[in-house]
């Protein structure tokens, strides 16, 4: 007889409330919902009991991470010291090369990413095992007020603003960008995971007032073949700097984690 996995999540917010709403409707065999950490009071909204994460590490044995990047810095090792499993959503935070090399040492809990918004990443990661890939780029268009952040100046910010068509509002490598826009690029950590080089992966940022959809262009060339994934994701309407598939993405790594058949690996 198959174990149920004993789910905590982390956050209540327009990720978690999808995962864990799915969760207590039982919607994901073989998991279920144990408790929720969040810091605000959630009362009788959340469907399961709020637990300090130290509560949640003696009755979980899966803590699933959809609160941001802080969670993975604060709590990450200390999840996996305890034995406990961590799927991680926010990848943005393995861009801290240090925090990535203690995660993955890190045990006897085993750490997991989810792809969220992007795809391919499963077939990136297989190409490399053939050898380096020579060029990956990855081109993320969003809505201009997304993409706001409080370290940009009154030029930037005005260009953001101003913008009748899209406008490039950074360009760098994976280990860049994500700490500059930490809400809102987790796909170009996750694509660097995939590849297994944050430097090896451009990315440009770009504003657009008329994206009905954000956008991920991922494009891959090494000398065993090329690859181009080309997604576009209406926002979700609760939070529109993340896409409205990331819980979703989050549930089927779920579901692989509790043991589902018929789960493409």
């Amino acid at each position: 007889m198959s174990t149920v996995r004993k789910v905590g999540l982390v956050g209540w917010g327009a990720i978690g409330r999808v995962v864990g709403t799915a969760l207590a409707e039982q919607q994901v065999p073989g998991a279920e919902l144990t408790c929720i950490i969040d810091n605000r009071p959630l009362g009788d909204t959340a469907p399961a009991p709020q637990r300090t994460f130290d509560e949640a590490l003696e009755c979980c044995d899966l803590i699933v991470e959809a609160a941001g990047q802080g969670v993975v810095r604060e709590w990450g090792e200390r999840v996996l010291a305890s034995g406990t499993d961590l799927l991680v959503a926010s990848t943005g935070a393995l861009t801290d090369d240090e925090l990535s090399k203690r995660l993955l040492a890190a045990g006897p809990g085993r750490v997991y990413f989810t792809g969220g918004a992007v795809g391919g990443l499963d077939l990136l990661q297989a190409v490399r095992s053939l050898g380096p890939l020579e060029e990956v780029r990855l081109t993320t268009t969003k809505l201009p007020s997304t993409l706001e952040q409080p370290w940009m100046d009154e030029q930037l910010l005005s260009k953001l603003r101003t913008a009748t068509g899209p406008v490039e509002v950074m360009s760098g490598t994976a280990r860049d960008i994500p700490v500059k826009f930490p809400k809102s690029t987790n796909v170009a950590a996750s694509v660097a995971l995939a590849v297994g080089d944050l430097d090896a992966v451009r990315v440009r940022v770009v504003a657009d007032p008329g994206a009905r959809h954000t956008r991920h262009v991922v494009e891959a060339s090494g000398a065993h073949g090329a690859y181009r994934f080309d997604v576009a994701h209406l926002p979700d309407p609760g939070n529109p700097a993340t896409s409205q598939v990331v819980p979703y993405a989050v549930l089927r790594s779920l579901a692989a984690l509790a043991g589902r058949t018929g789960q493409i690996l």
